[in-house]
């Protein structure tokens, strides 16, 4: 890990008093790592990530989440991918290297979003 920083968001009060933090590294290979270990683990076990897991705090009460750090377009993207899904049959949306991508099922091809445009020709087409 190159950095790890403390930012203050909106959920800061739901989170009693916990900060979000972004961690920068040092490699994209590692952020890769990083992001692939952590979705193992989660579909292995049925806990999700706590704190705990990684010797951080004794209590079970802190999660983890981690995801990637998306641009402003990347992540209004990713919530107009999430409004297809509801309004359509894309079941799978996803965000991977700052791409969105949305799937209809495991045997259709994934779709790679470049524009709202895209997006919006998807959510009217029947």
């Amino acid at each position: 890990m190159r950095d790890i920083n403390r930012v203050q968001g909106k959920e800061f009060a739901k989170n009693n008093g916990n900060k979000n933090r972004i961690v920068e590294t040092s490699s994209t290979i590692l952020k890769a790592e990083v992001l692939k270990q952590n979705k193992s683990f989660n579909i292995k076990n049925k806990r999700k990530l706590f704190a705990k897991h990684l010797g951080l705090t004794q209590s079970d009460e802190v999660s983890i989440f981690v995801s990637e750090q998306l641009t402003a377009k990347a992540a209004r993207l990713l919530f107009l991918a999430r409004d297809l899904s509801k309004f359509r049959t894309y079941i799978f949306r996803w965000a991977s290297y700052g791409r969105v991508y949305v799937r209809k099922d495991d045997q259709s091809p994934k779709i790679a979003f470049k524009s709202e445009a895209q997006v919006q020709r998807l959510l009217l087409d029947t």
